[in-house]
């Protein structure tokens, strides 16, 4: 992982090369994936819901039973801009999910109460 990482610099980056209607670069995506899933460890600690975004990151969060071996059974998928945009409530929760840009399964995948996730440290 690069040091920028811990940085919400990079998801205002991100951000900003949306809005101008352009893909972010790469690195500046993944740092961005990167600091909203260390965000929301941060705010919602636990292991119950594994949260995957690929290919930058994946991880286990929210209160409840640790899931040990297999497929765990709340699993939260997204692509890298799809988790940036929710993740920032740039769109809402029920429209990733209800278009299919969001996937997730399980009982505890509901995360809207930990939105919008700002970056690393509430920055």
């Amino acid at each position: 992982m690069s040091p920028a990482h811990n940085k919400s610099e990079s998801v205002k980056q991100a951000l900003d090369a949306l809005d101008r209607g352009v893909e972010p670069e790469r690195s500046v995506l993944r740092d961005a994936v990167r600091a909203l899933l260390a965000e929301l460890s941060r705010k919602a600690p636990g292991r119950s819901v594994e949260v995957r975004i690929p290919p930058f990151g994946a991880i286990q969060c929210v209160p409840g039973p640790r899931h040990t071996r297999g497929t765990p059974p709340n699993v939260v998928e997204a692509d890298p801009v799809t988790w940036l945009l929710v993740a920032t409530e740039r769109v809402t929760w029920a429209d990733a999910l209800g278009d299919g840009r969001l996937r997730a399964s399980g009982i505890r995948t509901d995360l809207t109460e930990y939105l919008p996730l700002t970056g690393e440290n509430g920055a």
